[in-house]
């Protein structure tokens, strides 16, 4: 039986992980890393992790053969870390806060956890090795890690502060992908995304799909998009999709011509116009704000 490889590596990224980077130092000294989420714990008694460095790294030779190593667990809003250490060309570590521990590895500044381990086995695995360390040192700091998964990143502790009861009113809506174009609502004002309104933020997700089934359009509720406070009034507006044989009154526009359309608010104008552009990388991030500016919190996808 042959396997599809992407369709594997797909299979493979459904589990969701943390985000580590991987350091040491080469043979002339020079501080080396890399981005992985190939990470686990393996024993207390001895006390033991695994990374699994890939042979497509030009530092792959350094870490198979090296004497000790250290694992730095990324923290919310460290992406910008993940992605020096993926993907950047140059100078990495002149690029990233760090010290040096008394192995003389580089570790992190602000990573949620940090192991200095000396090389306990080194051994080939297919397209990887796998790098089993015996921790010498760690340090544990407090908050949440930075999560991936499906290829992109996640915050579970952003999401979930703002989703938290805010004691306003609760409008909710749902950005519904179908055959490749999104699902809206036309209204006398123009256009917008299903949405309903909801006492209380309790069962959100639940709620609007609930709802979104009894209009006869079965959904699947994804990550939240867009979150914004307009007066006494929460928005609140999650990425989903369906696989409805019909959708009923709603209509399918291509997501290209999304910013062309007549919308019934500027902040659902702004919001579908973002989503036209992030639906090109497929990474959507997640604004958080008024209806006038936030911040938009970019789950940038690995490369």
């Amino acid at each position: 039986m042959t396997l599809d490889p992407r369709a594997l590596r797909s299979a493979f990224g459904s589990f969701m992980t943390g985000v580590t980077v991987v350091t040491t130092r080469n043979a002339h000294g020079q501080p080396v890393g890399f981005t992985a989420n190939s990470f686990t714990s393996v024993s207390l008694d001895p006390p033991l992790l695994l990374v699994c460095p890939g042979r497509f790294l030009s530092t792959h030779d350094t870490f198979a053969q090296c004497r000790h190593f250290a694992v730095n667990v990324l923290a919310e809003g460290q992406e910008d870390v993940s992605n020096t250490f993926a993907s950047y060309k140059g100078d990495r570590f002149a690029r990233v806060a760090h010290r040096i521990d008394a192995l003389g590895n580089p570790l992190i500044d602000g990573a949620l956890a940090q192991f200095s381990c000396t090389t306990e086995r080194a051994m080939d695995a297919g397209d990887h090795s796998l790098l089993i360390g015996r921790v010498a040192a760690f340090h544990h700091a407090p908050g949440r890690g930075l999560g991936y998964a499906g290829g992109k990143y996640f915050s579970l502790g952003l999401e979930r502060a703002a989703l938290e009861q805010s004691g306003r009113g609760t409008i909710c809506g749902a950005i519904i992908e179908h055959g490749g174009k999104v699902l809206l609502e036309q209204t006398p004002d123009g256009f917008r995304p299903p949405q309903i309104t909801l006492p209380d933020r309790g069962r959100l997700r639940h709620d609007l799909a609930e709802a979104l089934a009894a209009r006869g359009l079965p959904v699947q509720v994804k990550s939240a998009y867009s979150i914004f406070d307009i007066g006494d009034m929460r928005f609140t507006y999650l990425l989903a999709t369906t696989e409805a044989a019909t959708t009923g009154p709603l209509t399918a526009i291509a997501p290209e011509d999304l910013p062309a359309l007549s919308y019934t608010s500027p902040p659902i104008a702004d919001m579908m116009t973002r989503f036209a552009l992030e639906a090109r990388t497929r990474s959507f991030g997640l604004y958080l704000g008024d209806g006038r500016r936030g911040d938009v919190h970019s789950p940038l996808e690995r490369t």
